[in-house]
């Protein structure tokens, strides 16, 4: 019985040791299937390759105009801002405007019932031509008192009361007049007129109503459009170019852009400087007034607005895009007619994102790199893929600017 175990036994550890051979040579075949092959190597022509040329789009320094403008936000202000009131109490029984209408002074907007007022002119008048009346009558006794003062038949004292009582008459002729004129301007007051030119609001009161000069509501509200004005403001650092220019005569022009800065609504001037910088923001106040003929702008809009300081002439401009940062300063990549690249130190100064004015260190004509300049180094060879002239990259960016970029 022993003697068959132990024969057993070394039977049953062969049989696993083959199994599990044969296991691990199945699994060396499954990771050996699907284990993933190798990148191949990109082909000529690709994106780029270890030791090949490195393709980048670049774009040409050009010469030009830049002007030079300050940008802020703005708020639009109208000039003139006049709530209508009824300047007398009365039903209203006309409206003779529409909402949003423009209007000129003097134009008739509504009427208030008139005939409360009409019988207290008539009245006035009645009691002036009354008081006339006796003032001739009395005029006609001081006369006969005088000729017969003069012939010594009636007494000093007589004359002289007479003459008071004129004296009186045309004291209250005066009063009459003016009672007169008082009920006709009310008279007057009835027809509701524009006191200025500008855009209606939307009406507040309709016919039937009560008006008096006492309510909390106007009948309307008119502000002026044409021309409007637009309040800004610029850090103090920025005022002393802005002063000069004005002090030299010239007239500095304003433009005013919507929110996104995509669509520019109007073009005007700068019209006045405030006279102190606010000491708790460090900036002062301007305000530019616009023509506003297409009317794009409405009080308390908010706008953008560049300030066109001063322009710059026959001056080298490159891509802002093309502008690199380094340890030692500012630099741009140059190709050179090999298609290398030189790292070129520069010097730029005013700029408006994108284009910037060089000052020193490149020339017109000179192709900067724009994209790729991540795997750049000195005299690495590149290929360039795309050449746009810089004037196309600004009509590109911005369709609407016409002419060159501005300064922030």
């Amino acid at each position: 019985m022993p003697d068959t175990q132990l024969t057993t036994r070394p039977r049953n550890l062969s049989r696993q040791w083959l199994v599990g051979s044969l296991a691990l040579v199945v699994l060396a075949l499954l990771l050996w299937w699907f284990w993933p092959s190798p990148p191949e190597a990109p082909k000529r022509g690709g994106p780029w390759r270890d030791g090949g040329p490195v393709p980048v789009r670049v774009a040409s320094v050009s010469q030009g105009d830049f002007p030079v403008e300050l940008k802020a936000l703005g708020t639009v202000t109208a000039y003139n801002t006049v709530n209508v009131r009824g300047r007398v109490e009365g039903e209203l029984v006309k409206l003779l405007f529409k909402d949003g209408q423009q209007v000129k002074a003097g134009d008739l907007l509504a009427v208030i019932d008139p005939r409360a007022y009409e019988i207290a002119l008539q009245q006035a008048q009645g009691a002036l031509q009354e008081s006339q009346a006796q003032l001739r009558n009395a005029e006609l006794d001081l006369a006969r008192y005088r000729g017969l003062y003069a012939e010594d038949s009636i007494a000093r004292q007589t004359l002289d009361t007479q003459e008071a009582l004129v004296n009186q008459y045309r004291g209250g002729i005066k009063s009459l007049q003016a009672n007169v004129a008082t009920a006709r301007l009310n008279l007057d007051f009835t027809q509701v007129r524009a006191p200025i030119s500008g855009r209606l609001g939307i009406r507040q009161a309709d016919v039937g109503n009560l008006v008096s000069s006492g309510d909390a509501l106007p009948l309307v509200v008119i502000t002026q459009t044409l021309p409007i004005a637009v309040m800004f403001t610029l850090p103090e650092a920025e005022l002393p170019a802005v002063v000069q220019q004005l002090r030299s005569g010239a007239t500095l022009a304003v433009e005013a852009w919507d929110r996104s800065e995509k669509l520019k609504l109007a073009e005007g001037e700068l019209e006045s400087v405030d006279n102190l910088i606010d000491t708790a923001t460090g900036t002062v106040k301007l305000k530019a007034r616009f023509a506003n003929a297409e009317e794009l702008l409405f009080p308390n809009q908010f706008v953008n607005v560049r300030l066109r300081v001063k322009t710059l002439h026959n001056v080298t401009l490159m891509p802002a895009a093309a502008l690199q940062f380094g340890a030692s300063g500012t630099f741009a990549y140059v190709v050179d007619a090999e298609d290398k690249v030189q790292l070129t130190p520069i010097s730029v100064g005013a700029s408006d994102g994108l284009l910037s004015v060089v000052e020193q260190g490149l020339k017109p004509g000179d192709r900067l790199v724009l994209e790729g300049t991540d795997r750049l180094r000195s005299g690495n060879k590149v290929e360039v893929i795309g050449d746009t002239p810089v004037a196309a990259q600004i009509e590109q960016a911005a369709p609407e600017r016409k002419g060159a970029p501005r300064v922030q």
